[in-house]
């Protein structure tokens, strides 16, 4: 009968298959840990992203900044997505799961440190956020109704349940790793690959806390501050003023090439790059800026507003096209260029203050670090403040070296947007203008007309205009009416007969055309002026410039703008003697001697007349018709209103208003006719 108790060979295999086992199940039970686990906080990501975040967004609360709260967790869950299919297609594999586990880490690495170290940087702005809501009753009562509503089995109290788990899942990969290893033996072939999975990992927490740091030193000095005089000179103290002369001092050596400058060609590139970024922007929003002045000041006036009492023709075409452009073409076309220029534009140039306080922080900085670089090699060591002053320039150098180039890349591209998008609008304008002007044309008598047919028809319209307008020059010149006269102002007829009686009426010239006297000794003279000639040469000789005297300043004209003047000679006859019929008279008075006859006083009286310069035809009974060279009668030099833009005029026995800037006065040179000035 064979014995039913084990072997002492048995016992042994049997002890040492326990430890086995029991690794193998702590191995398998981390490995579905990792993958559960990873299961579980892509389904809350999930949960936050589309749930939470949506709920929020159609509560439509201006005080909530949702990007600031959940910063990139889009860009995380497509990520954890995607690493998360890949562990669930390692199930079933054995031996060789292990192998893929660490191979998956491996690939997805740099995607991580991608978007969890933006994450973990922001995470802190996140949670102040939060905190400023919790002290809101009103925001944190819609952020507790919202949870309830999306996410009641949580028993979630506010965001920060959700906003941590990115920061403590990234932290927890190491772990994790670090679990399975411990349950992996040594001499396994996927040692090995668990091990460089868990240091990448490890390495990607690492980066991402440095990242950190490196934004936690930028922004404290990337921040523009606008101090004032007071508050400048309030910061000044020792350690500020001994730190600024340091500075000052390593600038100059650096200029007079005392001292070797650091040099760092890469990032001498990109900041390059980025100045002129910077400086292309400062410039395209000035111009902007006065595009967009000019064009209101283009949309200020209104000229189909205007009575041009011209109801028919191509007025009426003008009146419609420039109401449709000024009442909605040109508005809707500024408020395009605020909307997809101007403010994009802004935005653009707000997002360069920080960069470039940042840029100008680093240069301070390497001052700092070459004094102390320059100690340290001296002295051995250097102090734990100058060390962290060390520290301060390489991350920001670090920083400007990892960022610079992409926002350079996402500058450029936005700037090139701004650009496209303003030439866009352009073209569409000029479209839409044009159609417009085309229907317009289209009801204009010579729309329809081909364009050569069209020229010919201009260039004889100007013949003909300019045949007419010079025969209307010449009738002009040599029209002999009899106007009615307009006498001077007594004062410039009492400053005409003084120059009568100092020189003689043959001394008298007239300005033939507004002279501005540009050198010494020249006289400013208007149009029309009396002035009397006393030496027809100036003092070298030039007969072009004569000396004169205008009834006061004597100086210097030139001689082609005088002309002869001539004034009306009115006789005033002396008084006769009464001779009485009376014969009483006659008989009392036996002798009188006749009185001394008084002499024949010479007065002259220069006159000058008004004459319609253009033709006018009257559109209402208070206006009158006038003809081109048609002398008037001027009653009063404005309307009714008090407006110098119409006068009072009488012509023919007639009575009524024309333009002023239709009537010329000239002087009347002779009895017989008359002729402007040349």
């Amino acid at each position: 009968m064979a014995s039913a108790e084990p072997s002492s060979e048995d016992a042994a295999e049997a002890e040492e298959a326990v430890p086995c086992d029991r690794t193998e199940l702590s191995q398998r039970l981390a490995l579905e840990e990792l993958i559960t686990t990873e299961a579980s906080y892509v389904h809350n990501l999930q949960l936050c992203v589309t749930d939470i975040r949506e709920h929020l967004q159609e509560k439509q609360l201006p005080e909530l900044d949702l990007e600031g709260l959940f910063s990139n967790t889009d860009d995380i869950l497509h990520v954890s997505r995607r690493f998360l299919k890949g562990l669930e297609a390692t199930a079933g594999q054995g031996q060789e799961q292990l192998l893929c586990i660490s191979t998956l880490f491996q690939e997805f690495k740099e995607e991580m440190e991608t978007v969890y170290k933006i994450y973990c940087a922001s995470y802190d702005h996140a949670l102040q956020l939060v905190e400023s809501y919790r002290r809101d009753p009103r925001l944190q009562g819609e952020i507790l109704d919202t949870l309830n509503a999306t996410v009641p089995h949580t028993g979630a109290s506010d965001l920060s349940f959700f906003l941590v788990m990115p920061v403590q899942r990234v932290t927890k990969y190491p772990l994790l790793l670090g679990k399975i290893l411990e349950n992996t033996p040594s001499s396994g072939s996927a040692h090995s690959a668990l091990q460089a999975a868990a240091r990448a990992m490890a390495q990607v927490n690492a980066n991402i806390n440095e990242y950190k740091r490196r934004r936690e030193v930028a922004a404290k000095y990337n921040k523009a501050e606008h101090l004032s005089l007071r508050d400048r000179l309030a910061r000044l103290n020792t350690h500020s003023i001994a730190k600024k002369t340091t500075r000052l001092s390593r600038l100059l050596l650096h200029e007079a090439g005392v001292v070797a400058k650091t040099e760092d060609k890469e990032y001498d590139d990109l900041e390059e790059k980025f100045q002129c970024v910077a400086s292309s922007v400062v410039t395209l929003k000035e111009n902007v800026a006065s595009y967009l002045d000019h064009l209101q000041a283009f949309l200020l006036p209104a000229p189909h507003r205007c009575d041009l009492q011209m109801d028919e023709g191509p007025a009426r075409q003008h009146r419609r096209l420039s109401e449709l452009l000024h009442g909605s073409v040109l508005p809707q076309f500024k408020q395009r260029v605020d909307r997809l220029v101007w403010q994009p534009l802004c935005s653009l140039s707000d997002m360069l203050e920080g960069p470039q306080q940042l840029v100008k922080k680093r240069l301070d900085k390497l001052l700092d670090y070459e004094e102390i670089q320059e100690r340290k090699s001296e002295m051995g060591s250097v102090s734990y403040d100058e060390e962290a002053a060390m520290n301060t320039y390489l991350a920001i150098n670090e920083l400007l070296l990892a960022e610079l180039p992409c926002f350079n890349q996402v500058a450029l591209q936005l700037l090139g947007q701004i650009l496209r998008s303003f030439s866009a609008l352009q073209l569409d304008l000029a479209a839409q203008v044009l159609q417009q002007a085309e229907k317009e044309l289209e009801q204009l008598p010579h729309g329809h007309m081909p364009l050569p047919s069209f020229w010919k028809v201009v260039e004889d319209t100007l013949q003909q205009s300019g045949a007419q307008l010079r025969a209307f020059c010449q009738a002009f010149e040599t029209v002999t009416p009899s106007p009615g006269t307009q006498p001077l102002t007594p004062a410039e007829e009492r400053k005409v007969l003084s120059l009568v009686s100092k020189h003689g009426p043959d001394k008298l010239y007239q300005v033939t055309s507004n002279i501005s006297g540009s050198r010494d000794l020249d006289l400013t003279l208007l149009r029309g002026q009396i002035v009397a000639l006393l030496q027809s040469s100036d003092t070298k000789g030039n007969t072009s410039r004569w000396l004169v005297d205008a009834g006061g300043p004597r100086g210097f004209v030139p001689a082609a703008k005088l002309r002869p003047y001539s004034p009306v000679q009115a006789q005033q006859p002396g008084m006769e003697l009464l001779s009485l019929d009376s014969g009483t008279e006659r008989r009392r008075h036996s002798y009188a001697p006749p009185e001394a006859p008084r002499p024949q006083v010479a007065t002259f009286t220069p006159t000058f007349q008004v004459v319609a310069g253009f033709s006018f035809t009257a559109r209402s009974p208070q206006e009158v018709t006038l003809q081109a060279g048609q002398p008037v009668l001027l009653l009063e030099p404005h309307d009714k209103k008090g407006s110098t833009e119409w006068s009072l005029v009488e012509v023919n026995g007639q009575r009524g208003y024309v333009p002023s800037s239709y009537l010329v006065t000239v002087p009347v040179q002779e009895p017989t006719g008359w002729s402007l000035p040349v």
